[in-house]
């Protein structure tokens, strides 16, 4: 269950059918660029009980319009794109693998140059004013939003109530193998 939801919050990166997840029928953050290079090398962990565990390593290369996967781990995270938030936050917007039209969204919290704390945004986050005025619920989506100002709202009560939760990405150098477990 940990590596799922690593997997959904990782650049991204939300789980794909996770309840509780934001959702959208469509990407909500358009127009994104190669904010972290042209090919990505990752190593990803889960965070819990205040350690980092279950690594797993994957390769993303720019496309012109996201990072999509080409080797290693990771495969429920196919593609992603990477967004300016406020301050060291980013927006991770994921193509839903298992779920073909539907994207999913994350909070990265950059700790340091190239390390990054990611957490799936959550709609239980939010209060629930927020979520009846926000949330459509579908068939297939618990809360499924259509506008930038509505992705924005979830992040910010993600990012205030998930502290030290979801998971942990590093970028690495090429070359680098993935560490013994």
């Amino acid at each position: 269950m940990r590596r799922q939801i690593l997997r959904a919050a990782c650049v991204a990166l939300c789980v794909l059918s996770f309840s509780g997840c934001v959702d959208s029928s469509g990407p909500v953050l358009p127009g994104a660029r190669a904010l972290l290079g042209q090919q990505l090398r990752l190593q990803f962990y889960t965070l819990h009980n205040g350690a980092a565990d279950e690594p797993e390593q994957a390769t993303y290369k720019w496309d012109g319009a996201h990072y999509a996967h080409v080797s290693g781990g990771m495969e429920d995270v196919g593609s992603f794109s990477v967004h300016p938030f406020e301050g060291a936050n980013f927006i991770v917007q994921t193509a839903a693998a298992k779920r073909p039209g539907a994207f999913e969204y994350a909070v990265a919290h950059r700790l340091a140059d190239g390390v990054y704390q990611v957490v799936a945004i959550d709609e239980d986050d939010a209060g629930p004013s927020l979520r009846a005025r926000y949330c459509k619920r579908t068939d297939d989506a618990s809360c499924r939003i259509e506008t930038r100002k509505q992705l924005f709202a979830f992040a910010r009560a993600t990012g205030q109530r998930r502290k030290g939760q979801g998971g942990l990405v590093l970028r690495l150098a090429d070359g680098v193998s993935e560490p013994s477990r």
